[in-house]
């Protein structure tokens, strides 16, 4: 999660963005404009002059006499520096008019029909499951319309996807290290594949695809999360360190000649280690074609009982094609109707590619709008770490006044954030519902987020619209809201290949 919080400009194509020109030259330091150039760039920044003259270097005794001999002088400084010795900063720089105001308008003027309970097993405790939350979060809706079920006593299982994703994503980087063994281990793409090796416990909405097509789903209560999937930090470090290990046999293996039929089977031996790793942390789950009884009893007091399998659940019971959504995208660095992916980023060798339809954030709200007019709960993804109370649930740029403690807010743009490594897809959740003003320009939206419902409103996020601005990257739409631009770009099928290490590579 992002702690960089920041309040900043908005990367509306209608909006023109101050930034900085990096090959803009200066006069030398003996022109007569020089002075005038420093001050311009010091206002532009908001941090006043260098109250010292010293020609000692940077942080000279003399610099630090000076700096301390003016931030004593302002009074405000020592009641900043005061309230945040015994405080949390972002207590002492709450903005009182914004997130106060925002808390209280938990209401909405369209919201889903149909959406499950925050508090029934909603909650992806200390691990990085969001995705598959929010993933389960959009497949139960269907299931509890499916079924007349009473929406606090259903939910798909996240520890079967995350079961599967472990193993699949195991065997993709196996394939990975072999894929790269004639490349340098210490190079930049290299190290990253090490560096990622089982890639954590993010993922982003295609990945989830690639499990739900080949594994399918099964309800909850047949596979529930047992303590490691809520605390994952420790499977997740024996799966690095074995798979890093397993991957310099496989190098040395590609890079002596063996034989591809003695590399596979080494590499199959090792996938059979790592199952038992996972089955021995997170248990044993059906498998896809298991058959299970499915019982419940609906709203109406009828009771039911399904014969099933988990692949034959997804396609009958959740009636929810996972694979004919995709994701509308803005990132401002890359040309609007580019369709983005990342190189070397999966869980399923051979699986569908990650595909990100670069739009504008018009195209990406008017298709979530429409989703959720059309009682269909609505995958995003965002930076949430930025500007958001976790207790209130209230995410908004002008909640935190980073200014008034510090003299000096952020003037740095989404585009720029991307480019700095300052932003990323961090979280993902769930739009739920949306206020829209009498010209139907969206307010503020309603979130279902996936860390229980004792945080914000019963488990409810408010986000203003200002917000969605700076920090919603992703929203994951069909061919019935997206337009015809938008889904003619992912039809094509034509790439623009982003590098491993991109920031649009970043996993929720």
């Amino acid at each position: 999660m992002g702690n960089n919080t920041s309040k900043t400009q908005s990367d509306t194509s209608s909006v023109s963005e101050p930034v900085y020109n990096e090959k803009q030259t200066y006069p030398d330091s003996d022109s007569l404009s020089s002075q005038s150039q420093i001050t311009s760039i010091l206002r532009q920044l908001n941090i006043g002059d260098t109250t010292s003259n010293s020609t000692n270097g940077i942080n000279s005794a003399e610099d630090l006499g000076a700096w301390e001999s003016d931030f004593n002088s302002n009074l405000k400084n020592s009641l900043a520096q005061s309230a945040i010795a015994k405080n949390d900063i972002y207590s002492v720089i709450a903005n009182p008019s914004s997130g106060a105001g925002v808390q209280h308008q938990y209401l909405f003027n369209t919201e889903l029909k149909t959406v499950g309970s925050p508090g029934c097993y909603n909650n992806q405790a200390s691990s990085g499951r969001c995705w598959m939350f929010a993933t389960s979060n959009v497949l139960r809706a269907h299931v509890i319309k499916n079924y007349n079920l009473k929406p606090d006593q259903f939910q798909v299982s996240q520890a079967y996807l995350f079961f599967y994703d472990k193993l699949e994503r195991a065997n993709y980087a196996l394939d990975n290290f072999i894929a790269t063994a004639d490349e340098p281990l210490d190079s930049r793409y290299v190290g990253s594949v090490f560096s990622d090796a089982v890639g954590g416990d993010g993922g982003q909405w295609d990945m989830v695809v690639n499990i739900l097509d080949k594994y399918g789903i099964v309800p909850h209560e047949f596979f529930p999360d047992n303590a490691q999937a809520g605390a994952s930090s420790t499977l997740n470090y024996i799966l690095k360190e074995k798979l890093r290990e397993f991957g310099l046999v496989l190098r040395k293996l590609k890079t002596q000649g063996a034989l591809e039929v003695v590399i596979l089977q080494v590499k199959k031996a090792m996938m059979k280690h790592i199952y038992n790793v996972i089955s021995i942390c997170l248990g044993t789950p059906p498998k896809p074609s298991d058959t299970f009884t499915w019982e419940f009893i609906d709203k109406d007091g009828k009771f039911q009982a399904l014969d099933t399998t988990p692949t034959d659940f997804y396609k009958t019971h959740v009636r929810y094609e996972a694979n004919k959504s995709f994701s509308l995208v803005h990132d401002p660095r890359n040309e609007v109707g580019a369709l983005l992916t990342v190189d070397k980023l999966n869980n399923v060798s051979g699986g569908r590619p990650i595909q990100y339809v670069n739009t504008t954030l018009d195209s990406i709200k008017q298709a979530a709008i429409k989703m959720i007019k059309a009682d269909e709960p609505v995958f995003f993804g965002c930076d949430v770490g930025k500007f958001y109370d976790r207790q209130t649930g209230v995410l908004d740029v002008d909640q935190y006044d980073f200014g008034l403690a510090f003299g000096s807010g952020f003037n740095v743009s989404k585009k720029e954030r991307l480019q700095t490594g300052s932003s990323a897809m961090t979280h993902a959740m769930t739009l739920t519902g949306v206020h829209l003003d009498k010209a139907g320009r969206p307010v503020r939206w309603k979130i279902e987020n996936s860390w229980g419902d004792a945080v914000g409103d019963k488990g409810y996020f408010v986000m203003t619209d200002k917000w969605f601005d700076e920090f919603v990257f992703q929203v994951v739409t069909s061919k019935a809201y997206a337009s015809k631009e938008d889904y003619a770009t992912w039809k094509s099928q034509e790439y623009t290949v982003l590098p491993f290490f991109d920031p649009m590579g970043a996993l929720a």
